[in-house]
């Protein structure tokens, strides 16, 4: 099957692979900026083309039948040949101008990247920043952005990856909000106070149960996966919140709590492609961003 589907139109086989990965043309469709019309077009071809059926057509979707689960694992190994021969002649370029592309959480794209770029645009002018705020994460190798900042040490292949830094945390809450309620005196009392906490994410849960507090998602009164959001409701006066200390303390509104609790800090790493550190724009941005995110973390107060 390789050999004839080497010979397929590329676009086909990027339409396969939406649809595989999506289980629905509607869906792969969106993924590619298509209609449904043209993948299903295209799924039809590429059936018609290799004299099977790859897709079972069930009630809820799509799902692969053997032959498509032989036909996905080819047409990957075929995805990450082109990604890689794009990034190579992509790190090629020792131009100081073009795009280059940044995804990072949307804590650092909201708090700490925007003055940064602003001095990539006073230094470079010619050099597009593209900045995509998610918490997501997103594949180096397959293009999706040049360079990401992480807040834990990636394990992808063929990516260089740097350690810039680690970010402390700390209890917040707003002056308002301890107005009307009191300080705590301790953390036992700040416990019975209300908290904001992430509604779907666990990711908060399983940091206090490391501190040591066995809750569950109703402790939290207020609730906000967005973690941009979820700052402004600590600002706002909704409760006590989790966020980094360089963030808390350049605010004169918000008051930390408890400065000495013994909450495990953040690792900040940054990534790019290994072909992608050949180009003289994705080399400076890069370690701008490494000396400049390093810097801006720090405790400010």
């Amino acid at each position: 099957m390789s050999h004839i589907l080497k010979n397929l139109d590329w676009s086909l086989i990027q339409s396969f692979i939406s649809v595989a990965e999506t289980g629905s043309l509607t869906q792969g469709a969106k993924q590619l900026g298509k209609s449904q019309p043209t993948i299903g077009r295209n799924i039809s071809n590429i059936e018609a083309m290799l004299d099977t059926q790859l897709f079972n057509r069930e009630r809820h979707g799509l799902s692969l039948t053997d032959k498509g689960e032989e036909l996905l694992k080819i047409a990957h190994e075929m995805q990450s040949s082109a990604a890689k021969l794009v990034l190579n002649v992509a790190g090629g370029s020792n131009e100081m101008s073009g795009t280059v592309r940044i995804t990072a959480s949307q804590v650092i794209s909201n708090f700490t990247l925007p003055a940064i770029l602003a001095k990539i645009n006073t230094a470079h002018p010619n050099i597009e920043i593209e900045l995509h705020a998610s918490d997501d994460s997103e594949n180096l190798l397959f293009h999706e952005a040049d360079i990401a900042v992480r807040m834990y040490r990636p394990d992808q292949l063929d990516i260089i990856t740097r350690h810039i830094c680690d970010i402390e945390i700390g209890f917040f809450a707003s002056k308002t909000y301890l107005e009307r309620v009191g300080t705590p005196q301790t953390i036992d009392e700040m416990k019975e106070l209300d908290w904001i906490g992430y509604d779907r994410s666990e990711l908060m849960l399983k940091g206090m149960r490391q501190f040591g507090w066995q809750v569950d998602r109703s402790f939290f009164k207020t609730r906000c996966d967005d973690q941009a959001v979820y700052w402004h409701m600590v600002k706002a006066g909704c409760g006590i919140g989790v966020g980094q200390v360089n963030i808390g303390l350049s605010d004169n509104t918000i008051v930390q709590l408890f400065p000495d609790a013994p909450i495990p800090s953040i690792p900040v790493w940054l990534t790019a492609p290994k072909a992608l550190r050949n180009s003289a724009r994705i080399r400076y941005v890069y370690d701008l961003l490494a000396s400049e995110i390093k810097i801006s973390t720090q405790k400010k107060r």
